[in-house]
């Protein structure tokens, strides 16, 4: 019996999931927004918002955590840097999901997923 699991596998096995959520969570660490489909959003959701929890506190403990699990100097110099900074006095929900009008190729269920308080600097243009 499945009591209690609500974890979405995506369709994939645990190392192509592992594999898809780190790579959204680097694009969208750095370009503030992503567009992606419903299911993957809300499973990105709880995989970054942990990690941009431990980008709050600035110790050289919470970096080396945040790089043992993302593996990109770039993206942790990025979330430490400018996104820690602008995130530090929300207590939480740091993504925000907007649904869009379906993709049309198969129909899916489409996604604007952005960090919450970058919304000021994403025109309309880069949609």
């Amino acid at each position: 019996m499945r009591h209690g699991r609500t974890f979405n596998h995506l369709g994939r096995d645990k190392d192509a999931r592992k594999a898809l959520l780190l790579c959204l969570t680097k694009s969208l660490i750095m370009n503030k927004y992503i567009f992606t489909t419903v299911a993957k959003a809300k499973a990105l959701r709880k995989f970054i918002e942990p990690i941009l929890t431990k980008s709050k506190d600035k110790s050289m403990n919470s970096r080396r955590n945040v790089f043992a699990t993302i593996h990109d100097k770039s993206v942790v110099k990025e979330l430490f840097d400018n996104i820690s900074n602008v995130i530090a006095s929300r207590p939480g929900g740091y993504c925000s999901i907007i649904k869009v009008p379906e993709r049309p190729g198969d129909n899916a269920s489409m996604a604007f997923m952005c960090l919450v308080d970058f919304k000021d600097t994403i025109s309309t243009t880069e949609r």
